[in-house]
């Protein structure tokens, strides 16, 4: 893990990004009800790296001894179960990356791996726990956001086993155009492999749904291009599964 740090560090000194926490223009809702005395203790006591596309953000299995806060790019969430890795979930920035594990287990439960380039601030646990019992407002934002995930965990839990493929695809569109990408025109930012991982299905069934839409007018597929030419028909697909 300290190889990976000397690693991003010394790409992320070439521009020596901002140090200052409460002038970040990265700030979450919930940061911005902070303390100057908070905004203090976070300014000394985090590290900000910069991953590429492909850097391993979180690694699995390994001690947790700090709060992961993703200021920018997209970051795929995933875990190695007894028989293939699986990915869970695309979180875009900004955001905090593993509590449930920091907080609970201190080991890594699973692994998150920069999908973009990506900006990201370790904060040392034990400051970052202080700033919870100090600020009442910042730690209540953090437990609604926590408690958002783990609902969004059992629906996605819920479709990927009671859905058929058309639904599953049909909502990661969805969740791309309007949570990731906020427009009906985007690049796909995972490979069709990651994307059938993601639905649990095959690379060669991602393919043939896409081609499916794209042929009906839903939208248009132009390589890894997708716009949404029809939205009411995807969300009937989504809906109907």
């Amino acid at each position: 893990m300290h190889h990976i740090y000397y690693i991003c560090i010394v790409i992320f000194n070439e521009e020596s990004m901002q140090n200052d926490c409460k002038n970040c223009v990265f700030n979450t809702r919930a940061t911005s009800m902070l303390s100057d005395k908070s905004f203090g203790q976070l300014s000394e006591n985090h590290l900000e790296l910069r991953f590429s596309k492909g850097d391993t953000i979180i690694k699995q299995g390994m001690f947790s001894t700090n709060v992961v806060f993703l200021r920018k790019g997209l970051a795929k969430i995933h875990l190695t179960g007894p028989y293939h890795e699986q990915i869970v979930r695309l979180v875009k920035a900004p955001t905090y990356l593993g509590l449930p594990t920091t907080f609970g287990d201190k080991i890594n439960q699973y692994s998150v791996t920069a999908v973009t380039d990506t900006d990201v601030c370790y904060i040392d646990v034990r400051v970052f726990q202080t700033i919870l019992n100090e600020n009442r407002e910042f730690s209540n934002d953090i437990l609604i956001e926590l408690s958002k995930n783990e609902l969004e965990s059992f629906r996605r839990c819920a479709n990927r086993t009671q859905k058929q493929i058309r639904g599953n695809m049909a909502d990661v569109l969805l969740e791309f155009s309007e949570k990731i990408f906020q427009s009906d025109s985007f690049t796909l930012p995972i490979s069709q492999s990651e994307l059938a991982n993601l639905v649990d299905t095959s690379r060669e069934s991602v393919n043939r749904v896409l081609n499916e839409f794209d042929k009906d007018g839903i939208i248009k597929v132009n390589g890894k291009q997708i716009e949404i030419l029809n939205k009411k028909s995807l969300n009937l697909i989504s809906l109907n599964g």
